[in-house]
């Protein structure tokens, strides 16, 4: 079942959902299913899967010269989702980027998908891998460009003649910003952005994490008002160490309310944990309060948080 298929089913039944990363290069498989036998006793509606360019590496040579060489460090996503729908039954979701791939790449890489039967990606621009394709190479610049080759594959339109070329069925998801993409100049600007990718055939929207529901309850009104109708998940990020409070605004360039850093900065190494716990329950349980059904946590490797704060959530549901 889509993605899009399993969110109008269950619109009223709360629904749980993840971001995973695959294991570094040369790590096993035996990492993702750690993570995923404990993700599955919450019924998860999908597990998503990042995906990784290739970036530059540079090493110096015995002669002086310096060499470039191009390095993935994890698998792609593909293989890791095949596991997980195949192995659990659980609906995974393909990340796929701009950056890094070329549209042809792109092309086979949605060929072997759709072998695989994975219906439901989750399009991003990507960040900079480092090096570039080479010129004459076609790359898909933006996310909606990306939506709009799915959506010529869904219409059978492949980059080439294919003898025999079937449509697909793929449900696309793309990225949200509540606070703005860093690059957007203002939110006005950035939802102009995100309705050109609806536009182009995306079918759901996650947000980027969030801190304040104020955040996500403002942009969801102004998706709404510029007719932007399809769902979109709220991602919650769930903190537990003191150093998330650099490190998070640095990388994802979102704001932490006072309110929240003075309870984590008060916190010993030890209580940040149940801070950042505390915080994310209230989180979820406001948003439940006004009717939104759905939550994404991103997970990465890092169990322990969500999982208290579901099962919080759950006793809470149930008493």
């Amino acid at each position: 079942m889509k993605i899009i298929d399993i969110l109008k089913t269950n619109a009223k039944k709360p629904l749980f959902s993840f971001e995973i990363t695959p294991p570094e290069r040369g790590g096993s498989i035996e990492d993702v299913f750690k993570v995923v036998n404990k993700l599955k006793e919450f019924q998860p509606a999908f597990i998503g899967i990042t995906s990784h360019a290739s970036k530059a590496v540079y090493e110096d040579q015995p002669d002086g010269t310096i060499k470039r060489r191009t390095l993935k460090e994890r698998p792609g996503t593909i293989g890791v989702c095949g596991v997980i729908k195949w192995k659990y039954g659980i609906e995974s979701v393909a990340h796929l980027c701009c950056r890094g791939f070329t549209r042809k790449e792109t092309e086979y890489a949605l060929i072997d998908l759709d072998y695989l039967q994975i219906q439901t990606l989750f399009l991003i621009r990507g960040d900079e891998p480092g090096y570039k394709k080479p010129e004459e190479e076609l790359v898909n610049d933006y996310a909606a460009g990306l939506v709009r080759q799915v959506t010529d594959m869904n219409r059978g339109k492949y980059l080439e003649k294919v003898v025999n070329a079937s449509p697909k069925d793929f449900c696309v998801g793309v990225a949200g910003y509540p606070e703005k993409h860093p690059e957007a100049p203002n939110l006005s600007y950035d939802i102009k952005r995100l309705k050109e990718k609806v536009d182009a055939g995306a079918d759901y929207i996650i947000t980027q994490m969030f801190f304040d529901n104020k955040k996500y309850f403002n942009f969801l009104s102004r998706c709404r008002e510029q007719d932007i109708k399809v769902p979109i998940i709220p991602g919650i990020k769930v903190l537990s160490k003191p150093y998330q409070l650099k490190s998070i605004p640095m990388k994802f360039f979102v704001d932490i309310p006072e309110e929240f850093e003075t309870a984590m900065a008060k916190s010993s190494e030890e209580k940040c944990l149940e801070a950042g716990v505390n915080w994310a329950i209230d989180q979820c349980k406001e948003l439940f309060s006004k009717g939104i059904p759905y939550i994404h946590f991103f997970v990465m490797k890092d169990i322990e948080p969500i999982s208290k704060v579901i099962k919080s959530l759950v006793v809470l549901k149930d008493s």
